[in-house]
């Protein structure tokens, strides 16, 4: 009888662990001067290790909420988003970062609320780049969080490769894409999401413009550092709102 009672008190035990530990949330954010500037606006966390970047927990409007920095680029982003999902299992993962602007397409710290990511950095040679290029194009499905946004912002696609825009494809983006921003980890970050059926939100802010002839930060890190610290702390003061948005729309 003792074995048997201190068996469901274990078993007890265990079901309070699992259910504290759950989350809801999951917060990634990509590139290291993303993160420089996340941690300016979390000075005082305890900060944990993983095998991809820094993490920690933080309640936000009564949920707790993993904010983890994943890395740059797309093999980091789809390694960490997947590790994020196999180990702390969030019902919903939320992307906050900065993006490069078309020049007169959009406006410096305007809001992207990505729709559709396409990586277009693939170039075959023995096949067809547009089908190769399709395969890695994401749709996502905002239907969940309802049409009433707490912020401005501008829903539409990012497209996404691993280097800066360049202003010599500029004009190649807009024409094949209508594409008005890019970056280097949404794509990634999405396409993961999405054959792991997580809901995924990433709300990205444009840093700098870049047009056919130039980019405005090329050059001029010093601009890249300074946007960077303006933005995170926009978007991690937006996120309440959002959660509140997402927590009313599933009651």
């Amino acid at each position: 009888m003792k074995k048997l009672l201190a068996l469901i008190l274990f078993l007890s035990v265990i079901k309070i662990c699992t259910a504290q530990s759950k989350i809801k949330f999951a917060v990634i954010v990509s590139a290291n001067m993303e993160w420089r500037a996340t941690k300016l606006v979390f000075p005082n966390e305890k900060y944990s290790t993983s095998p991809w970047g820094e993490y920690f927990f933080k309640e936000f409007e009564k949920e707790r909420v993993l904010v983890f920095h994943e890395g740059w680029g797309k093999v980091a982003a789809a390694g960490a988003t997947q590790y994020v999902i196999d180990q702390f299992k969030p019902e919903i993962l939320i992307n906050l970062g900065t993006c490069g602007g078309f020049e007169g397409e959009v406006q410096r710290n305007e809001i992207i609320l990505a729709d559709r990511t396409i990586i277009y950095d693939i170039a075959e040679a023995m096949g067809d780049s547009k089908e190769a290029i399709t395969d890695y194009t994401t749709e996502i499905d905002l239907a969940w969080l309802g049409k009433d946004y707490p912020v401005a912002l501008r829903k539409t696609l990012l497209v996404s490769a691993d280097k800066d825009l360049k202003p010599d494809e500029i004009n190649f983006l807009k024409k094949e894409f209508h594409a008005v921003a890019g970056d280097w980890e949404s794509g990634a970050i999405a396409y993961t999401a999405k054959r792991n059926n997580k809901k995924i939100l990433i709300l990205r802010a444009v840093s700098d413009l870049v047009g056919t002839q130039k980019g405005e930060a090329y050059g001029n890190i010093n601009q890249f550092v300074t946007q960077s610290e303006v933005i995170m702390k926009k978007l991690f003061d937006d996120l309440p709102l959002w959660i509140n948005l997402i927590s009313s729309q599933q009651k």
